[in-house]
């Protein structure tokens, strides 16, 4: 297939450029700038310049493709307060995609995430939370609907921490306050559960989603349902040999910064339906032997 994908030179969409390269197709990936479009071309893609913004850009791409993984988004003003406004960018890209592929049972790949997805138990790939709730979810919605359409449309919820080598996320930001406060905290008594992902175990199921996933399908790319917050603050305690301890709530913010509210969260999600539907078996390594072989500190 000729696939058009967005995000192709973030931590996930490089991965699954190469992932879907290997597996024999033809890769267009969208690169915002000089130094993305490099980035795209180095790992086996065409670079087409341009931005989410560009709904011209977007549609003309899709509708020159056999299908399309859309893993984009604004990340940059999420985490600086205007998150509705990246939410309001990911709706408007999709619509363009599914005017371009409507009618044409291709596929539309979209990525969403599964933090916040199911508070106090495990979510699972058939929970659908409302977007009060859970933001992203329209986004999620919106795809859903396009099958409707004619669209074979899937959404991948990944999981909060997608690891590996290289890693400049959750689990690397958690290492460098550690680092730098010299201690490897925890909030309560760290029994909130974080699942996690091998990056090139996440490429590997967009592929194979892009390649059979049923229409209006919803899937967890979740190799560790749940590792609790304790047990990964003495995995880098160990690695940068510096004390572990709970950081007592009104101090959260200051030691986590922005991580404090999400890492407080218990966020469990299985992926059992996905492994059953597609056949999925990660097999990298999980998160705390990433953790514990160095990945995170290699200086050290």
């Amino acid at each position: 297939m000729r696939v058009f994908v967005t995000g192709a030179s973030g931590w996930i969409g490089s991965a699954t450029v190469r992932e879907l390269v290997g597996a024999g197709h033809e890769v267009v990936g969208l690169a915002r700038s000089a130094d993305a479009a490099a980035a795209v071309a180095t790992a086996g893609a065409e670079p087409l310049r341009g931005s989410l913004d560009d709904l011209d850009t977007l549609q003309a791409a899709a509708a020159g493709s056999d299908g399309v993984v859309h893993l984009a988004f604004k990340h940059d003003i999420a985490f600086t307060g205007d998150f509705q406004g990246a939410v309001d960018a990911d709706r408007r890209a999709i619509a363009a995609f599914g005017d371009a592929l409507e009618g044409s049972d291709r596929p539309l790949l979209i990525a969403s995430g599964t933090l916040g997805l199911a508070p106090g138990r495990v979510g699972t790939e058939a929970d659908r939370p409302h977007p009060d709730v859970h933001p992203r979810a329209a986004s999620a919605h919106a795809a859903l609907s396009l099958a409707a359409r004619g669209v074979r449309t899937s959404v991948v919820r990944f999981a909060p921490t997608v690891h590996g080598e290289g890693d400049h996320g959750f689990i690397a930001t958690l290492v460098n306050i550690a680092r730098d406060k010299r201690i490897a905290g925890y909030l309560g008594d760290g029994s909130n559960r974080w699942p996690a992902v091998h990056r090139l175990d996440a490429a590997n199921l967009v592929c194979l989603a892009l390649e059979k996933a049923p229409a209006g399908s919803v899937l967890h790319a979740t190799d560790e349902a749940g590792i609790s917050t304790r047990v990964i603050a003495e995995a880098i305690g160990r690695q940068l040999k510096v004390p572990v301890a709970s950081i007592p709530d009104e101090q959260a913010a200051d030691h986590f910064g922005y991580l404090a509210g999400v890492f407080a969260m218990d966020a469990p999600a299985s992926s059992f339906l996905t492994r059953e539907l597609l056949g999925w078996a990660p097999s990298r390594p999980g998160l705390l032997a990433d953790l514990d072989e160095g990945r995170y500190t290699p200086t050290l």
